[in-house]
């Protein structure tokens, strides 16, 4: 996170959020920092000397200093780059539009569901965390071949595989 910082301050002076953004931006959406990593380094930063901040429009503006130009300089030009290095950028899109359809479909469920309905949705989302990581938990077994291949049991959605 720190070197991160630095590089970006090497650019021009930066809010805490505009990093935020920029990093997922320069690594490709592989990496975006949580507000709860950046914000405590940048008051590291700022206590060691190698940043400044000041207030702009009701929020903090951060710029190196003289020896954080210097750290900046012999750190890494652009440590963003490593997060997005090996990433699968096709199964992680599927991934992501999975996860989304999940939440879609949850939150119908909480907006417009019963009590009972929204219980029993929640029990399906317990249960499907359950079972991923029973995944990876497997020895390696291929789908359908697992102690419930053929047990006719439901799947984490409630429904009944394909082909039963």
């Amino acid at each position: 996170m720190r070197a991160s910082i630095l590089a970006l301050l090497k650019d021009r002076p930066m809010h805490g959020y505009e990093m935020i953004q920029e990093i997922a931006e320069r690594s490709g959406g592989a990496w975006k920092p949580s507000p709860g990593s950046v914000y405590p380094t940048l008051q590291l930063l700022e206590d060691e000397g190698l940043i400044v901040s000041r207030s702009e429009g009701g929020k903090k503006l951060f710029a190196l200093t003289d020896d954080g130009r210097t750290a900046a300089e012999d750190g890494p030009e652009a440590p963003w780059e490593e997060a997005g290095k090996g990433v699968d950028w096709e199964a992680l899109g599927e991934i992501r539009q999975a996860g989304f359809g999940l939440m879609e479909a949850f939150g119908q469920v909480w907006k417009t569901g019963s009590k009972e309905q929204r219980d029993r949705a929640v029990a399906v989302l317990n249960e499907t965390r359950k079972r991923l990581y029973l995944i990876l938990a497997e020895d390696g077994e291929p789908e359908g071949t697992g102690k419930d291949a053929g047990s006719g049991k439901d799947d984490a959605a409630g429904e009944r595989p394909s082909g039963e």
